[in-house]
């Protein structure tokens, strides 16, 4: 079994087979994983369940949402959402990826569930979302107001549930292969040591053509281990972050497709001891989109019309920094991105036309794909919108 570290932390499930004595979970065994210690878990539950009890007591700004115009369907969804709830919520983007009517959904790390609730008036009753967690204190939180958000949206039966377990491990807490069309995370790579498991839990729980939509903290160069095994600046979502380069090779190695970088912005320590300590190193907050494609499948370029029927996208459809589809409109793909949208809950949503149909058709921009580039490219340091929203009432994206 492997190490993992949730953004929220209080009590922790027994994972006897891994933690150090200093853990106090009856195991003599002293553990590293990618070189820091599995006594993180340990500090990591103090740190969010005894340290921080609300977002003000954050230390830096790496793990506060910066302020952004949120579409008027989301913000109504979040208002829907149990203060309580609210109030224990840490992360550093908004995960609502376009499209997810009926869909069902995996949260990693969903800590009291804010997210969980708010997408869950997305899917619809016919959908479905899981909220995974290793602590149980916060899932108390959440479990809590099942029952109130479900009567609250109208709703004749739960379209929700909380499982405790690992992020390394999903297969080992219940969850199946192959049964999750979207699997989304708020700010909580960075906070586990063995990340590769992370994503190859991910990919094996997500059925083909599925997606890893998700908003975590980067660096500029890979961290010292030395900051690495600073408590602090790990639990403040900082000396974990991986170094972007080091993502783009994770990604490729468990298999998922070309990582679609969505949006980034500067993330500011806001704590001169921090940066201090810090040094040189840059940090962003970085949304990407992968996907889980046939092995074989022929990327060809394509054109494609994009219909105008995702609810919040009735216009165009941001897909990701380089693609933005108006409708009606014919536009030019790269093999990667023709491959995603033939393959994904995507395929309804657009027309698509062999290369030689047409000669009129737009060109995607050019972007970077280090998403320090990105920020400097668009000029502006403000986390830009990664959201798009669900399918209409009158279909289903997920089937």
């Amino acid at each position: 079994m492997l190490f993992i570290s949730n953004r929220h932390h209080s009590k922790a499930a027994k994972r006897p087979d891994i933690c150090c004595p200093n853990a106090k979970l009856g195991v003599t065994q002293h553990r590293r994983v990618d070189g820091i210690c599995c006594h993180f878990d340990h500090v990591l539950q103090d740190y969010y369940g005894k340290i921080l009890s609300q977002t003000s007591d954050l230390k830096s700004n790496a793990c506060v949402p910066s302020a952004k115009p949120i579409p008027t369907y989301i913000r109504k969804a979040l208002a829907e959402v149990h203060p309580d709830v609210t109030a224990r919520y840490y992360g550093c983007g908004l995960v609502v990826p376009e499209c997810l009517e009926g869909c069902r959904l995996l949260d990693l790390g969903c800590g009291s569930g804010r997210d969980c609730y708010m997408l869950s008036q997305l899917v619809g009753e016919n959908g479905h979302i899981t909220g995974v967690d290793m602590t149980e204190n916060q899932l108390e939180v959440a479990r809590k107001f099942i029952d109130y958000h479900m009567q609250k949206f109208g709703f004749k039966k739960p379209n929700v549930n909380f499982v405790q377990g690992y992020i390394e491990a999903l297969r080992e807490a219940g969850l199946e292969e192959k049964s999750y069309d979207v699997v989304i995370s708020n700010c909580v790579l960075n906070l586990s040591p063995d990340k590769a498991s992370v994503l190859q839990e991910a990919y094996h729980v997500l059925k083909d053509g599925g997606e890893l939509y998700f908003s975590d903290i980067y660096s500029n160069a890979r961290i010292s281990e030395s900051l690495r095994a600073n408590k602090v600046l790990w639990g403040e979502c900082l000396s974990g972050a991986l170094w972007w380069e080091d993502f783009l090779r994770l990604a490729a190695e468990v298999g998922f497709s070309v990582p679609r970088l969505v949006t980034a912005s500067i993330v500011s320590v806001g704590n001169e001891e921090l940066q201090r300590l810090l040094g040189d190193y840059k940090f962003v907050s970085a949304t990407y989109r992968l996907f889980k494609l046939p092995k074989n499948w022929e990327k060809k370029r394509c054109l494609v019309m994009y219909d105008g029927n995702i609810t919040g996208s009735e216009e165009k459809l941001e897909f990701d920094a380089q693609y933005t589809f108006k409708v009606n409109e014919v536009m030019e793909v790269d093999g990667d991105v023709a491959s995603i949208l033939k393959n994904s809950r995507f395929s309804e949503e657009f027309t698509f036309h062999s290369q030689a149909s047409t000669a009129c058709c737009a060109k995607p921009k050019v972007m970077p794909v280090n998403p320090f580039e990105l920020v400097e490219q668009l000029g502006s340091s403000d986390v830009l919108s990664s959201t798009g929203g669900c399918c209409g009432p009158q279909e289903s994206c997920c089937m």
